[in-house]
């Protein structure tokens, strides 16, 4: 969607993602968003009153985009089974590659306010209840869940410990472990 195209609302969220992004969530500011965004000060204000609301938004288009992007996933596997837990995978999985930081906004309304982690909470304890009622196996639901939050954390704090081709290696094995075995796979034969 083109920067014409989008809402108000829409146009002051990606200013405020894009800045973050650039100069680091400490120094985002509501003048610098306003600019970017092509609106008066006031403009932002009428939209967002305070910095705080506009943080919160962050997050909660932050969560709400992953939702989205989930439950596509969900759908393409028909909600059988094991189908929450591969679609965390493959929008997990599609977001590594394609090489993004994490939202700096979450980073931001987090160290401005460590209460706009309450949405992701509750967001996380809702996905992981989803997974694993629509799980063959909840434990390992649970120890995927972990692995993918742990590799999120640790790119979040730019504190990555493993290379790519790890963290790709490890993300590929966590969709393994729900594959069916294939299925043309020959049979031994009985000597």
């Amino acid at each position: 969607m083109t920067n014409d195209t989008l809402s108000t609302k829409d146009k002051i969220l990606q200013a405020a993602a894009e800045i973050a992004k650039e100069v680091g969530p400490v120094h985002l500011s509501l003048d610098a968003v306003a600019r970017r965004a092509g609106l008066s000060k006031g403009g932002l204000l009428y939209t967002f009153p305070t910095k705080a609301k506009l943080l919160e938004a962050l997050v909660e288009q932050h969560v709400s985009e992953f939702d989205e992007s989930l439950r596509r996933e969900e759908a393409a596997r028909n909600h059988g089974p094991n189908s929450v837990v591969l679609a965390c995978i493959a929008v997990y999985r599609a977001e590594f590659l394609c090489n993004e930081p994490e939202p700096s906004g979450i980073l931001a309304a987090i160290a401005n306010d460590p209460g706009f982690l309450e949405p992701i909470r509750r967001y996380n304890r809702q996905l992981l209840q989803r997974m694993r009622e629509n799980a063959e196996d909840p434990t390992l639901v649970m120890m995927v869940f972990l692995t993918i939050e742990g590799l999120r954390s640790l790119k979040l704090f730019e504190m990555n410990l493993l290379s790519r081709d790890e963290q790709v290696a490890a993300i590929d094995r966590l969709k393994n472990l729900f594959e069916p075995a294939e299925a043309s796979e020959t049979p031994v034969a009985a000597v």
